[in-house]
This record gives C-alpha cells, sequence and structure tokens, in this order.
C-alpha cells in the first residue's frame, strides 16, 4: 500500500508541475505572439493576422494540455466539471482560430494568384 501512496503523490507532484510548466509556456506564446503581431502590423505585412492567429492557436494548444493534465490532480466533481468546461472552451478557441488560419491561408493564396507577374517580383 506504501509503494501505491507513494507512485500516486509522484504522478500527481509531476503533473502539477507539468501543468504549470505548459501554462507558462502557453502564456508566453502568446504573449510574443501578440508583441509580433504588433510589430507586422506596424510593418503593414500582409500576413500579420496569419501568423498572429498561429501564435494564439499554439499558445491556447499549451493551455489546453495544463488543463488536461490538472485533470490528473483535481479531487471533486465539481473542479472536474470546471476543468471540463474549461476544455470545452479553449478546444473551440482552438477549432475557431484553426478555421480563421485556414480560411486566411486560402485567401492569401487567392490574393497570390490575383496578381500580376510584375507584382511578383515586387516583393
Amino acid at each position: 500500500m506504501n509503494l501505491y501512496v507513494t507512485l500516486e503523490n509522484l504522478v500527481k507532484w509531476m503533473a502539477e508541475y507539468s501543468l504549470i510548466l505548459f501554462e507558462v509556456v502557453g502564456v508566453v506564446v502568446i504573449a510574443v505572439a501578440g508583441v509580433c503581431g504588433v510589430v507586422n502590423y506596424i510593418r503593414r505585412d500582409p500576413l500579420t493576422r496569419l501568423k498572429l492567429a498561429k501564435g494564439m492557436a499554439m499558445g491556447l494548444e499549451f493551455k489546453l494540455g495544463g488543463e488536461i493534465l490538472r485533470t490528473v490532480v483535481v479531487r471533486d466533481l465539481s473542479e472536474i466539471m470546471i476543468v471540463g468546461a474549461i476544455i470545452l472552451l479553449r478546444a473551440a478557441l482552438t477549432f475557431l482560430i484553426h478555421w480563421e488560419i485556414k480560411n486566411e491561408e486560402e485567401d492569401n493564396e487567392v490574393n497570390l494568384v490575383n496578381k500580376t507577374p510584375s507584382e511578383h517580383h515586387k516583393g
């Protein structure tokens, strides 16, 4: 029985620290994507929305991973329901961002095709 408790505590400890790491990485990725988005917007980069959306999606993936790990350490039903709701919300946000990325990529492809040959050489 003592080994079981020790292993359970080890898994709980690993999950707690891993979820903190995932949460921090997610926040950093989103923050960096936001700063890069502002810089790209100022530079009038036509791919600003696409780059920002990809950065946000990556950050949300890390945050979602942290929430999934949180299910390992929660003990009562109300906490599990809250974590489940957060997971669903973040998954929905991730889905919407991926949908926006897909549409933005399609728009960029259409814009590239509609450019004249001389415009291709300009940049």
